[in-house]
């Protein structure tokens, strides 16, 4: 059977990394012994970090950054641009010099859960866990939990 991943010779691979089968990565980075499901794209310029696990089915845009031991579920979605928009002002195809991109970045032992939709420009503090189904629309504080739509605080980590 053909293997239909595309992984750019661009792409820093760390030690024992772990990528499954049809994955689409360029210009990113991933850390020591950190697991790549199926149907994944991790586009340039996002950095995953040691012993992360990013599940089936999810999208890490430009602009990301995983920190070490964290948990990526299913189908989870990371955006880069506030006001994204197909065409410029003067009704030609918007290209990279046309918006910044925004960051966002997961700490440490954080959680997210499958079917969660990140906006860009926040931070997912450490061990924070968020539910599954939430869209996170501003950061997430250390040790707590949220959920919902819009994602709210829950409990604390205990």
């Amino acid at each position: 059977m053909a293997d239909f991943s595309r992984i750019a010779p661009n792409v820093k691979l760390g030690r024992d990394v772990a990528i499954f089968g049809l994955v689409n990565l360029y210009g990113c980075e991933i850390g020591d012994e950190t697991r790549v499901g199926c149907f994944v794209e991790i586009q340039k310029n996002a950095v995953i970090g040691r012993r992360c696990k990013i599940s089936s089915h999810t999208f890490i845009c430009e602009g990301v950054t995983i920190e070490d031991e964290v948990f990526i579920g299913h189908g989870v979605m990371f955006t880069n641009d506030r006001f994204p928009r197909a065409t410029a002002g003067d009704g030609r195809p918007q290209t990279e010099a046309d918006w910044a991109v925004i960051p966002t970045v997961v700490k440490r032992g954080a959680s997210i859960g499958s079917n969660v939709t990140l906006l860009c420009g926040l931070t997912v503090g450490e061990n924070a866990v968020v539910g599954a189904g939430s869209v996170v629309t501003c950061d997430i504080p250390a040790n707590e939990i949220w959920a919902g739509n819009p994602a709210r605080f829950l409990r604390k980590v205990t």
